[in-house]
This record gives C-alpha cells, structure tokens and sequence, in this order.
C-alpha cells in the first residue's frame, strides 16, 4: 500500500477558492498534528488557517512531505506550479497529489526526484500488486461506511468512529479508499482507480486478518444506487467482509449528485439493498446506525431530522462530525 511520510506542508497552489482546497482542508481537519503550514501561491483565494510557511521554513520545522492539497479544472498539475514543486524536491521534500496527472509524467518532476533520491507519491494510483477478492472468512472486526448517494459523509464518519474508539482507548485502524483519506491516513489503496476485477480484493488487503478485537474503519465510496459509482460501492461491500455498516445520508438532496434525473432511494432501501449484498461475503452484515451530513441543514433543524429519521429506522442517527460518534460506538456487535 502507499505509504506518505508526514509531517506535511500542505500545497494551496493558486486555488481560486475555497472549494478547489477541499482536500488539504480535509487533512488538516483530521490530523492537524501532521500539517505544519500550508504554502500559498500569488493569487491564491484558499486559506484552510494554518501558518504561512516558505519551503525552507517548513523544512526547518521538519516537514517531510509536500502535499497538494488543490485541485484544479481537469486535475492537472499546473505549470505554474512546477517552480514551487521542484525547490520542494532540492529541499529535500517528498511530494504527493491525488491528482489526476500523475506528478511522474512530468519530466522536469520525475528527473529531479531521482536525482535528488525524493519520492514521487500519486495517491490515486495504487503501486502495489492487487488479487481478486476470495472471501474468505478473516479474523477482527471491520465496519464499513456506505450512502445513499455519493459525497455524503463516509469518510468524516468512519474518522469519527476511529476517533471514539480510540479516545476509549479501543484498538481501531482508518483504512483510506480515497485519495483525501489516503493523505489523512498516510496510508491506503484508493480503489476508484482499481481495476473492477480487483477492487474487492484489494479491500481485502486493505484490512486484513486483525486481533479479534480491533475494528478497521473502512471508508466507503459511492452508493448502491449511483448510476456512476455502484460498481466501486459493491466491490467494497464485498471485500470489506464487515461486521457493522454505518448509513450516511445527505437530507437536504432531491437527486442523486451530479444526476438530476436520478432520485434518492429511500434510507429503508439503501439499509436492505446494502444488507443483503454484504451477506454474501459476511453472513452478519447488518446496518448498526445511520450518520447525517448535516452541514447544509439550518442548526434549529439538525436534531428534529435525526429525531425523525431514527424513529422511522430505529436505529441510532447523529451527525458523527457535528455530534460524535458516542452512539454509533455503542451500537456495534460484540
């Protein structure tokens, strides 16, 4: 599996707004012991409130790895960029994306990485030898977030189950399947750029045979019911062999993201479609509890949606960013 060595510098590059950093937002979110500062170019409108830092500086307080942290139009690694990349490389930075345009196509990058002795990490792209997936029974525990929809919270949840299980002083693994995650993790596979065949298997490396009581925290992609992404979902739920899923689910969405001739399934579908297609592999497969991304919700609407939605299911739903993930905890199977 990749593997990336903080601490970071986190790279904004010249983002032309908030949006295009979501992703170093993300890291520096989740393991902000890890960013040291973030490095913004002439004309960059991202700020995600850490130190300003030159690349010496950043060097000096002993950052390891320059992270880009932007995405652009296309994501491609800009030109403008490439100054700033190579000075990180003869500062003896490592550097890693989860670009698209792979950062050893460019071949400025990959001869000053090899002649500096620097690594060149492409986060969405697995270097590492993938089997299909067997099914076979593995020992530890293993939850697996999944949606209704896309981009709805199931990297943020497993986070906060990782977090809570730990502050419990529990033994509990993130596994990334997501360039973001991979970059928060420092580790993983990021399966939307493995081949079909192989995404179950490398889950199956991804979280492997464990201690009987640790949980690996495995990030979900996609949803069942997504035109788009179904294929990667389902080769997830297979691999995984979970335990434990954990629903998330946007309220305030009228059709599926980027599809709007799709509509949500129902939050009763997703937990019986997701159920029986993660038996095949784990007989015990069940949905413990179900997490909102509330962020587009107004406040004084937060708690009546989660009371709404866990007396229909009867299961336990919270926002496991806005409110922690305490219940979702409790839920688990022994």
């Amino acid at each position: 599996m990749l593997t990336i060595n903080p601490p970071y510098l986190m790279f904004l590059g010249d983002a032309a707004d908030q949006l295009a950093a979501k992703t170093a937002d993300g890291v520096a979110r989740w393991r902000p012991d890890w960013c040291l500062g973030q490095l913004r170019l002439e004309g960059c409108q991202a700020d995600i409130g850490l130190e300003d830092l030159t690349i010496d500086q950043a060097r000096q307080a002993g950052a390891q790895t320059l992270v880009v942290g932007v995405a652009n139009r296309g994501g491609i690694i800009s030109e403008v960029w490439l100054e700033t990349l190579l000075a990180a490389l003869d500062a003896g930075f490592d550097i890693a994306s989860g670009l698209h345009n792979r950062l050893g196509d460019l071949p400025a990058l990959a001869e000053r990485a090899q002649a500096t002795g620097r690594q060149l990490v492409d986060v969405r792209y697995p270097d590492v030898e993938l089997k299909v997936g067997q099914g076979t029974p593995r020992t530890g525990r293993r939850l697996l977030t999944v949606g209704t929809d896309c981009s709805c919270g199931k990297m943020f949840t497993a986070l906060a189950i990782e977090r809570e299980l730990q502050s419990q002083s529990r033994k509990a693994t993130f596994r990334a399947t997501g360039q973001t995650g991979i970059l928060i993790a420092g580790t993983g596979v990021s399966v939307d750029a493995v081949i079909a065949d192989f995404i179950a298997g490398a889950t199956e490396q991804l979280a492997p045979d464990n201690d009987d009581d640790h949980w690996d925290l495995i990030e979900g992609q996609g949803s069942l019911f997504h035109a788009s992404y179904a294929g990667v979902s389902m080769g997830l739920l297979h691999g995984a062999q979970a335990h434990a899923l954990v629903l998330c689910h946007e309220p305030t969405r009228t059709h599926m993201r980027g599809l709007p001739q799709a509509h949500l399934p129902s939050i009763a579908q997703c937990i019986d479609l997701n159920e029986r297609c993660g038996r095949l592999t784990n007989p015990d497969c069940r949905v413990i509890g179900i997490s909102l991304n509330t962020s587009q919700l107004p406040d004084d609407q937060v708690d009546d949606t989660c009371k709404r939605i866990e007396h229909e299911t009867g299961l336990p739903t919270i926002d496991a960013y806005r409110h922690g993930s305490e219940r979702l905890v409790e839920a688990l199977p022994e």
